[in-house]
């Protein structure tokens, strides 16, 4: 390398040394380390001492309340990220209609949620949901509905922080009306030249045009929903996943086995099995995105 050169490199290195600092310390060095605990019994009170598989052995077959917290996860991921992407897509469809009045101000009333704090949208949904005297089963009662106990009922609690992740739709909103923003309009004009209505033009170019974008979406919605753990902390009093267990996600057991119970290494093993989860979601959802997902070009 010439001089020239040299001093480039040199200065590529520092400009990048904070990042690379950041990764090893605190991503790399955390990552590799939770791999080895995961395979000792470790305490935070004590020396780790190696176990091998015992903690995977120990998950699989004698824990009841991984299955139950995966369980919990998994309704969370399957209910709850399809109707984000559906009704963030409707949403974005009605937001990105140009004889909207007030367009700029609806948009941002949708996107305000998203800028509110976990703990304080909690707290909020939990007077909302309250079955006493919430908002929500007052208008069902007007309504000659049933009114579910939700946070205080195992069949309703789910659905309630799926409601309250409904609430917060403004960031998938938004980038589904990005993805709208960008087809070209030539394609809706040639489609009422054929006489298409408006909703057979939304369901044959709006749709297959935005399927990337829901791609994007629909992963970044399964890695958010296994990693759920501040709403239902709230919502099920703690780490005991109230009512009867029917809130113990996967996330607050692991925080549970960290940092209540102390076993940092069983807690590093669910950690590994996590990561494994989403990245085998993720694989799945890549491999068959290619029959649903069209590019413009």
């Amino acid at each position: 390398m010439t001089r020239r050169t040299r001093h480039q490199l040199t200065m590529g290195l520092l400009f990048i040394s904070p990042w690379a600092i950041g990764f090893l310390a605190l991503t790399l060095y955390p990552a590799v380390a939770s791999a080895y605990y995961s395979l000792t019994s470790y305490t935070a009170l004590s020396p780790p001492a190696w176990v091998g598989l015992a903690n995977y052995q120990r998950l699989f077959n004698s824990d009841p309340n991984f299955p139950n917290s995966l369980a919990n996860t998994t309704y969370i991921a399957l209910v709850g990220v399809p109707l984000q992407l559906i009704l963030g897509l409707a949403t974005a469809i009605v937001l990105n209609q140009k004889r909207l009045l007030g367009q700029t101000i609806y948009r941002t009333i949708y996107f305000l949620p998203t800028l509110m704090p976990v703990v304080a949208s909690t707290i909020l949904f939990l007077w909302i949901l309250n079955p006493q005297f919430g908002i929500i089963d007052d208008l069902l009662a007007i309504a000659n509905l049933p009114q579910p106990g939700w946070f205080a009922d195992p069949a309703w609690s789910k659905p309630g922080i799926i409601l309250l992740s409904l609430w917060g739709i403004g960031t998938t909103t938004v980038i589904y009306l990005a993805g709208l923003q960008g087809i070209n309009p030539e394609l809706y004009e040639a489609a009422d030249i054929d006489g298409a209505g408006w909703f057979h033009k939304m369901l044959n170019i709006a749709v297959p045009l935005v399927s990337p974008v829901t791609l994007f979406n629909l992963v970044v919605g399964l890695i958010g929903a296994f990693q759920v753990f501040a709403s239902v902390y709230l919502a099920g009093g703690g780490t005991s996943g109230s009512p009867e267990g029917s809130l113990l996600l996967y996330a607050v057991y692991l925080y549970a086995n960290a940092f209540q119970y102390l076993q940092m290494g069983y807690a590093s093993a669910m950690a590994w099995i996590l990561f494994v989860i989403i990245l085998v979601l993720t694989l799945i959802v890549m491999r068959t995105s290619r029959w649903w997902t069209h590019y413009d070009a």
